[in-house]
């Protein structure tokens, strides 16, 4: 079929769309040279007509057609409204195994949205007579024969970058104008939600956009306007002629505007131009924190967190068990379903049709009930990071539990009970956080990527209030308390120079919150920066109070393991993931470890990962444990036992001391100074000739490896390219060397 074919074919079609829905896609295989659906996969597992049929609720099913890893296909009605369709294939998109193409089409209009993950989406609109154009006609081929051709090239950790950078200015000119950072970064906040609120609809279209170009021509009266916007924020109702809904929710909590100057509002205008609707949750906060804290400063420009690490803790400590008890739930449902779903015989009287259709909505509404249960106890998880920082391990856990409530909701869908509400809410995350821009940050950030994940799976209603109080991020320290302040939030730690201050008070382990789950990434402190860092006060003080419970020459990540089992003993919380330096498999530090493996079992770790820690890259350990049946994994493989060296093969935590060493042996070579340099710089020194005194650069430059490094395996016999013993320790080269 030719273009000028299929166009005088299905111009001006005024078919249904059940009546010309499935020829009109077998005219465009034909078209692009693409086999149907029929020809291509009999079985309808990977590419079918009416993907989802096969659920018993009624309705129109999820896809027109579907073909996996290519594209989910609506069909409407000529003339009608193709973005409902879209929306349509956004809420089942879960279900079709979210396709990168979403497709809508009326025979005569094309409408094409890109889906892939972590992209900025890109829309495609052609018409019938755009097929004749051959750079147009190639969208549609590639949809069908390489959908990647398609993919947008700019990502949402890209925007998120820029969006941040653009605005530093902005808060660098205000925290030179204003002491209280705190006092400026929730204005900030308050302006980078105006952002997102209005490119996501929650404020009138363009509405805060026309605001600040208003106030660039009178700068004088832009705080005034500003308050008037938050204030109508806080309480719902006019601005202006416009009617403003209720968000509060500790955002919009009578705290007003700043003064701007002229300048800034003019780099707040240009930034209205971008994107907000799609900035990444899961890096804007720790960017945003580097710009708004000035210790964090030196960071910016600098790697974040891969969210994909994080989800290696996410996956097995909050996903996995939660996944297993929905599976068994879920066969519990199909059962009764199946059931319900029984057609009465043909030539049953009426009196037994009647009585049929009565056990049926019995067994129905008893499977509803089932599903009830399981998403009231979704809506009853708990999930805290002791250390929240600004909120990405919450932000990523919270969305994981949406997708499963989603999924639990589409699953039954599909066996014929009724659709029902997802309620499952920011309340569901605890965190706590001494930092207070980083505690702002946290409830931004989770706020933001709440309303994404809604608006990505096609529900707009509004919540009243838009914003909840997250007072569940609670901005203290996490390991001590005041004896008489131990009922406040806020409650700053003792540090150096407060020793007799400190010496007049009381001071208390930390309560942390009842939570199922537990997730986070500790303060990294080695314990010989621990006084430089804390305080000699702190320092000791947090000794003291968990003597005998944490090693008092022990790493200060330790103590964030020490607290978290003492919660999962104490049936406060059933399962822990946290991230430590890789040191915790050794010396001291591993006590901690130790001590966890006696009473719980280690269930996944990572023994030896990349990381970036306040944007330097550092090799750390994934550890988490718990009361846990799980099958166990190591390293990503599955093991019997993992031990609190985070190893599963050689026993050498029950190693002793040779006796023959006794007053033999003392400690050796100790490196305390910034002599290291890592394994590419070193390679390439090592390839240079000779230097101008005839010495070569490996006179100088030789590898490094101590104790914990044999003890943990490494093969320090190999040769290195270079001709001398190579384990190459510290990691880094020994990644370069492979």
């Amino acid at each position: 079929m030719t273009p000028h074919e299929f166009i005088r074919k299905w111009k001006g079609n005024n078919l249904t769309e059940r009546a010309s829905a499935q020829e009109h896609f077998i005219d465009l295989c034909h078209l692009f040279d693409h086999p149907t659906p029929t020809e291509a996969d009999r079985t309808g597992k990977e590419y079918a007509f009416e993907k989802g049929l096969t659920k018993t609720g009624g309705g129109d099913g999820f896809a027109d057609v579907w073909k996996r890893g290519f594209f989910a296909w609506e069909y409407k009605k000529r003339k009608r409204n193709l973005d409902q369709a879209l929306e349509q294939l956004t809420r089942y998109a879960s279900a079709l195994e979210n396709p990168p193409l979403h497709i809508a089409c009326d025979t005569e209009h094309f409408k094409i949205v890109t889906a892939w993950t972590n992209t900025v989406p890109k829309t495609y609109t052609l018409s019938l007579e755009d097929l004749l154009d051959v750079e147009k006609r190639g969208i549609l081929h590639a949809a069908f024969h390489d959908p990647a051709k398609l993919r947008p090239q700019r990502t949402r950790a890209a925007l998120t970058a820029e969006a941040a950078e653009k605005f530093f200015t902005i808060v660098e000119r205000l925290q030179h104008r204003n002491a209280d950072r705190v006092a400026v970064a929730h204005f900030v906040n308050q302006l980078v939600f105006c952002f997102f609120a209005e490119d996501v609809r929650l404020l009138p279209e363009d509405y805060f956009t026309k605001l600040l170009k208003s106030a660039s021509k009178r700068p004088d009266k832009a705080k005034a306007m500003l308050d008037q916007l938050f204030e109508a924020m806080e309480t719902g109702g006019f601005h202006g002629v416009e009617e403003i809904a209720r968000f509060n929710g500790g955002l919009f909590d009578g705290r007003r505007a700043l003064e701007l100057h002229h300048g800034e509002i003019d780099l707040l205008v240009a930034l209205g131009t971008m994107e907000w609707d799609q900035i990444d949750p899961t890096i804007f906060g720790t960017l945003f924190e580097r710009f708004l804290d000035p210790d964090k400063r030196a960071q910016i420009g600098a790697h974040y967190t891969d969210p994909e690490k994080i989800m290696m803790i996410i996956k097995p400590v909050v996903v996995r068990p939660l996944l297993a008890e929905w599976e068994i739930v879920k066969a519990r449902i199909a059962e009764i379903a199946d059931k319900a779903n029984v057609i009465s015989p043909v030539g049953w009287t009426r009196e037994k049709v009647r009585a049929a259709d009565k056990a049926t909505q019995k067994l129905r509404a008893a499977a509803e009930n089932i599903r009830e249960a399981f998403l009231q106890r979704l809506r009853a998880v708990r999930i805290l990071d002791p250390a929240c920082g600004s909120g990405n391990f919450l932000y990523l856990a919270l969305h994981e539990i949406k997708d499963l409530e989603n999924r639990v909701v589409l699953e039954t869908e599909a066996m014929g009970l009724s659709n029902t509400l997802l309620l499952v809410g920011p309340e569901i995350v605890r965190g706590i956080e001494q930092n207070p821009l980083a505690a702002e940050l946290a409830r931004t950030t989770i706020w933001i990527g709440y309303i994404q994940w809604k608006i990505r799976n096609a529900i707009f209603a509004k919540d009243d209030p838009i914003l909840r109080r997250l007072s569940n991020i609670e901005c203290r320290d996490a390991l001590v308390t005041e004896v008489a302040a131990q009922d406040s939030v806020g409650t700053t730690s003792p540090v150096e120079g407060e020793i007799d201050a400190m010496q007049a008070c009381r001071f208390v382990e930390a309560e942390w919150p009842e939570s199922e789950f537990i997730v986070g990434n500790p303060p990294f402190l080695g314990v010989k920066r621990m006084n430089g860092g804390l305080g000699h006060g702190y320092s000791e003080l947090i000794r003291d109070l968990y003597d005998r419970k944490v090693d008092r020459f022990s790493d200060l990540v330790c103590w964030w393991f020490e607290k978290a089992r003492s919660q999962v003993a104490n049936g406060k919380s059933s399962r822990v993931g946290l991230v430590a330096t890789n040191s915790i498999r050794g010396g001291r530090n591993r006590r901690v470890l130790d001590r966890i493996v006696d009473e719980m079992t280690i269930f996944e770790a990572w023994s030896d990962e990349p990381w970036i820690v306040d944007g330097a890259s550092v090799r750390v350990s994934l550890i988490c444990f718990g009361n846990a049946n799980d099958t166990k994994h190591l390293n990503g493989l599955p093991v019997s036992i993992i031990r609190s060296d985070l190893t599963s093969e050689l026993n050498i935590v029950e190693a002793k001391t040779l006796k023959q060493n006794v007053g033999v042996a003392f400690i050796g070579v100790q490196k305390t100074g910034p002599f290291d340099i890592n394994g590419k710089t070193a390679l390439a020194m090592l390839r240079l000739p000779l230097n101008i005194n005839g010495r070569p650069n490996s006179d100088v430059v030789r590898p490094y490896f101590n104790g914990l490094d044999i003890a943990s395996g490494m093969n320090v016999t190999v040769e290195s390219e270079c001709g001398f013993p190579s384990a190459v320790l510290r990691a880094s080269l020994e990644d370069a060397h492979r």
